[in-house]
């Protein structure tokens, strides 16, 4: 039976990377409560303004598809001081308490990562510069958002100071910006699904019961069964009030109509050092078989151009033959091209290593390892869990956000570049912070020791190096040594919010929380 969900009550971006669906410009705005009352009615007159889950068509239950969109997240400091009650606040799980700053050592932004290289909007935790709410504006065209921008800081000019929108993100030339913007990356006069490194993003977003997406999309993306089809993630690893993959519901703050149709968001700007990768694939792949272009797929797991995954095209030959395919292939064919496959006949990662992005986010069911009849051999344990990849799918999380900045000069690493990177899960410790920590930054559970994933992981001298396999199919030539890796991505800025449901959000601004 399909899970109804109350679209009308859940924030749309929880349903929907705006990206994919025709709304290529952003801006990232964060407010300061002064005044917790009057805070309160300034909330309650933007609540319909809120961009819900329901969708857009002409439909039974349909609604107009916006020009603009508008959501909300609160850090744990705005909940309290919008007057949330004590019983509610003390509910949450510690790490959202926390907060990102205070968790830095868990998830490794240390030396260039560190809170004191943040933009300076971020640095202060305290008083009247404190973050306390996310708004995030996304648009199908400059107009559009312009207008949009325009309405919500005219809703902070008339909140009689109760609210205030802060300064102090890094622009382009080092200009501070009353926002951060977001937007596609564009070739050729068109928009596209690529970021500062050149890779193709966006394409293994999970797929979970309820939401309104082609079944077809769950190919890949959602949970794989025994007999190798393909079914929805449960909604509860998304959404809290709702079981998840434990079968459990999430643990969830107090009451529960306050917390279920909500959701957590870490919210990352994150750097990328583009002449610094430019140069390490240059280095490398001047003596790696199969050229920098070979090595940068090695890097992700999927080739840069259009995504093809290393799994199913290795190599320049049968890379070839995949594109060929592709071209002849439908949209639904395509999809499953891109992400219909597992790691069942590439266990040692000559292939797609273990090292790459794609496979230490998602490794699927490749951590359930039995060892084979010789030294080194490894094979998919099968039937030691209910499902294949029962370990991977409690750590799933739902990727939005958009490129920033503009990287066309590639000669330094200075500049104002890089991705917008919100992650949602019901569950920070267990989702994001066990994949940045154990899986981003450390290689134990994947057989690789302190060797970290390659463009996310927080490199430093001591162990810059991760293993590549050469260009051969079968997997018979000996692995390679990537060497001084130098960090590529570096953290400027973040936090963590709770997104409330529409039902919650309203109960905070009259002031109508009942923990009890």
């Amino acid at each position: 039976m399909t899970k109804m969900l109350d679209l009308w009550d859940i924030q749309g971006n929880v349903v929907r990377p705006y990206g994919r669906f025709g709304f290529p410009v952003a801006r990232y705005l964060l407010l300061n409560v002064r005044h917790g009352r009057l805070a309160r009615q300034w909330l309650a007159d933007l609540v319909p303004r809120i961009t819900t889950s329901a969708t857009w068509g002409d439909g039974p239950g349909g609604v107009p598809k916006p020009m603009a969109t508008l959501n909300m997240a609160i850090n744990h400091a705005g909940l309290a001081a919008l007057d949330v009650p004590q019983a509610t606040l003390n509910s949450f799980p510690q790490e959202f308490t926390m907060g990102m700053r205070k968790r830095r050592d868990i998830i490794g932004d240390d030396g260039p990562s560190s809170p004191a290289h943040w933009d300076p909007v971020w640095r202060d935790s305290e008083g009247d510069k404190a973050v306390h709410i996310l708004l995030t504006l996304n648009a199908q065209t400059p107009k559009a958002m312009q207008q949009q921008y325009d309405t919500i800081v005219q809703t902070v000019t008339d909140s009689q100071g109760a609210v205030a929108l802060l300064d102090g993100h890094v622009g382009q030339d080092g200009q501070l910006m009353p926002y951060q913007e977001g937007h596609l990356l564009w070739e050729e006069g068109k928009p596209t699904a690529k970021e500062h490194f050149g890779y193709t993003d966006g394409i293994g977003d999970p797929y979970f019961e309820g939401i309104a997406d082609p079944r077809y999309r769950v190919e890949g993306r959602g949970k794989q069964m025994e007999d190798g089809t393909w079914q929805p993630l449960a909604t509860g690893e998304f959404l809290l009030g709702h079981i998840d993959e434990a079968r459990e519901y999430p643990p969830a703050p107090e009451p529960v109509l306050f917390s279920r149709n909500g959701t957590y968001m870490v919210y990352r700007k994150l750097h990328q050092n583009v002449a610094s990768f430019d140069a390490l694939l240059q280095r490398e792949g001047a003596h790696y078989p199969g050229g920098p272009e070979l090595l940068a797929a090695k890097f992700v797991g999927r080739w840069r151009d259009n995504g093809a995954p290393l799994v199913s095209a290795p190599d320049a030959k049968s890379k070839a033959a995949w594109d060929a395919t592709f071209a002849q292939a439908s949209p639904e064919q395509q999809d499953a091209m891109l992400s219909d496959f597992v790691y069942d006949q590439d266990m040692s990662g000559a292939r797609c290593p273990m090292s790459a992005h794609i496979r230490r986010l998602n490794p699927r069911a490749s951590l359930e390892i039995k060892a084979g009849t010789c030294p080194g051999q490894f094979a998919r344990d099968i039937g030691a869990f209910d499902t294949p990849g029962a370990l991977a799918n409690r750590r799933r999380i739902l990727r939005r956000g958009l490129a920033y900045g503009n990287s066309s000069d590639r000669s330094s690493d200075k500049g104002n570049h890089g991705v917008i990177m919100m992650m949602l899960n019901a569950d920070i410790a267990r989702q994001y912070e066990f994949i940045q920590q154990q899986w981003v930054n450390y290689g134990n559970d994947f057989r690789e020791g302190n060797d970290k994933e390659v463009l996310l992981g927080n490199h430093n001298p001591f162990d810059p190096t991760c293993v590549v396999h050469a260009a051969d199919p079968q997997g018979d030539a000996p692995p390679r040594f990537v060497r001084n890796i130098p960090r590529l991505v570096e953290t400027r800025g973040g936090d963590y919010f709770f997104v409330p449901s529409l039902t919650a959000l309203r109960l905070v601004a009259r002031g109508l929380i009942d923990p009890t």
